[in-house]
């Protein structure tokens, strides 16, 4: 829920009342329902709500604890804060609100910048001490929920979005030519810090920084999963694993019900999204609102996956919506979605959720998601390559990466390459760090800890928060993926990925829907580009703009432009679409 954005000043000025109210616009649409700001000094503090926990006026923020000498902004859900607030309590410490957002100043006060590892949630915040002038950052474990800084010796921006950094007017617009190499060959994946702005950064998943008023800063990070089995899980059987899978599963989701407003689910007919309505369905809830999302057929690929998701709304009896978008609204909605990325993201998936987040909005304000059971429990197809590999890196790259390095340069201009294989060095390092030592393992935790968090993840956030509705993600509690990490990989391989979370299903969802083929968000229109989207996105990559960028090679581009259907990447993605998208993402920014 939420959004936030702030100014810290290492130059003596007081922050720019002005300049937070531009940020603060921009994140206008994650939080419709109220606005804030509290300016302290050279502290300034900005906040867009959304009402899901303490409807009253009690929970506004930005939050000022006088007695405490703390002021907050946060975007995100704490659902342990209850029991939170009990013990915090017993401590002695008084509330005079009653939600999420001054547990987690309380939680600050009692055990300082370890208070982020008692929460069960997602979260990004600023949280600024009066006596010292200290600012710590947080973001949540999984980064599902995002904080993008900009920093010189002069000043530190904070924000939701990227676009909010932007519109302060005081940021390199550079492009950044390590992140553009990422985004082009790690499947549009651009690790933090970096974005592809030169100056906007992000804070890492599971860390927190704490900044001095002089602007240095030292980073924690205070949580990652261990994937080496623990004494005795060896003699678990996979009946074990199945229930203990199953228990955790079905915490996770009971979690995420926590709210002061109706909390649905986004059903796409997978088997991850079933779960999710299956456990709840068992779990007592009644008139339960399912939304699915289809599109038209292209190429001879069906558009939508109707089929599965009436099977489970039938089954459980969910007051289910069914969303179909025609061609040309697709089209009419492109530039509205792309308009809320924060960041160019190339998956034909982000159209999809914009559109599904509209109608949904609609209705309520909080859904459940499958996001991140794929990358948890090895639902990809290029897990299974990763047995037994004598090379990993080789391996993973083969299947993950969509160009080489050799390729690409003779696809970008030379003044913007990179002089070394970057995304590949970067995977590297990923795969000799301790903790992991199969090879499954080492893909399945560069997947969680970075791909998930900068595609899949992102993606669901930016696309509902376009429309004021926060998603929750179950699969993403973060005692479930220590449990997943420690299930050996056989077992996750099975049945063709996601073997022990498919047997967790059994016992609850129609087996028609999962032992069908893997499905993906489909959207044909933009994997075989043809008609009025090549008029589009020719248009986009021969204008002014982009010629004038010059970050393509006019080869490559026309050999694009003559043949889009012939140049598919390894994960089935458009080449000339992830080319197009990054151009038109830059455009709509101002970059």
């Amino acid at each position: 829920m939420c959004g936030i954005c702030g100014e810290i000043r290492f130059d003596q000025k007081p922050a720019s009342g002005e300049r937070l109210q531009r940020m603060g616009d921009c994140l206008a649409p994650r939080g419709p329902d109220g606005s804030g700001m509290v300016l302290r000094g050279p502290v300034g503090l900005g906040h867009r709500r959304l009402k899901i926990i303490d409807l009253s006026e009690k929970a506004q923020q930005p939050m000022v604890d006088p007695e405490l000498g703390l002021t907050i902004a946060f975007n995100g859900c704490i659902y342990n804060y209850p029991e939170l607030r009990k013990e915090l309590e017993g401590k002695g410490y008084r509330f005079f609100s009653t939600g999420d957002t001054e547990v987690i100043i309380k939680a600050y006060h009692a055990w300082g910048r370890d208070c982020v590892k008692h929460f069960h949630g997602m979260f990004a915040f600023a949280i600024a001490e009066r006596e010292s002038g200290r600012v710590m950052l947080a973001r949540d474990r999984f980064g599902i929920k995002p904080l993008y800084l900009s920093q010189n010796d002069k000043r530190l921006y904070l924000a939701s979005s990227l676009p909010s950094i932007l519109a302060t007017g005081d940021v390199d617009r550079t492009i950044d030519r390590e992140a553009l190499h990422h985004y082009m060959t790690f499947h549009a994946v651009v690790p933090p810090p970096l974005t592809i702005v030169k100056g906007v950064r992000k804070l890492p998943p599971a860390t927190t920084r704490m900044i001095e008023p002089d602007g240095s800063f030292d980073d924690e990070v205070y949580w990652a999963p261990d994937f080496s089995p623990r004494p005795g899980d060896d003699r678990l059987s996979p009946t074990d694993w199945r229930e203990l899978v199953m228990d955790a599963l079905k915490l996770a989701v009971d979690r995420r019900m926590v709210a002061d407003v109706p909390v649905g689910v986004l059903l796409s007919g997978g088997v991850d999204s079933s779960l999710i309505v299956g456990l709840l369905a068992e779990a007592g809830q009644k008139d339960l609102n399912t939304f699915s999302i289809g599109f038209e057929d292209a190429n001879g690929e069906v558009g939508n996956e109707f089929e599965f998701s009436d099977i489970i709304a039938k089954h459980y009896g969910t007051e289910h919506h069914k969303i179909f978008v025609p061609g040309s609204e697709l089209m009419e909605h492109l530039p509205g979605t792309i308009r809320a990325m924060s960041e160019p993201m190339v998956s034909y998936d982000n159209v999809g959720f914009y559109l599904l987040s509209r109608e949904v909005a609609k209705h309520i304000k909080v859904v459940q998601s499958g996001q991140g059971a794929d990358e948890i429990f090895g639902g990809y197809h290029w897990y299974p390559k990763m047995v037994g590999a004598n090379d990993p890196l080789a391996a993973y790259s083969g299947a993950f990466f969509d160009r080489s390095h050799e390729t690409l340069k003779s696809q970008i201009a030379p003044e913007w390459q990179t002089e070394s294989d970057v995304s590949r060095d970067f995977v590297a390092r990923h795969f000799a760090m301790a903790g992991a030592e199969n090879p499954v393992d080492k893909a399945l935790r560069v997947d969680a800890h970075v791909m998930l968090v900068d595609d899949p993840v992102k993606r669901v956030d930016n696309m509902t928060m376009a429309w004021g509705l926060e998603a929750r993600v179950p699969f993403l509690d973060h005692e479930l993926v220590e449990l997943a990490a420690r299930v050996p990989a056989e077992e996750k391989l099975k049945q063709d990925g996601k073997g022990v979370l498919k047997e967790v299903a059994r016992q609850v969802v129609p087996s028609e829907v999962i032992d069908r083929k893997k499905g993906y968000f489909p959207v044909p229109q933009l994997k075989y580009i043809s008609g009025p989207y090549l008029d589009m996105v020719r248009d986009a990559l021969t204008s002014e703009a982009a010629t004038s960028r010059g970050l393509f090679q006019k080869s490559y581009l026309d050999e694009l432009f003559a043949n889009p259907a012939d140049h598919i990447t390894p994960l089935r993605g458009s080449e000339l679409w992830q080319v197009a998208l990054l151009e038109m993402w830059l455009q709509e920014q101002g970059v």
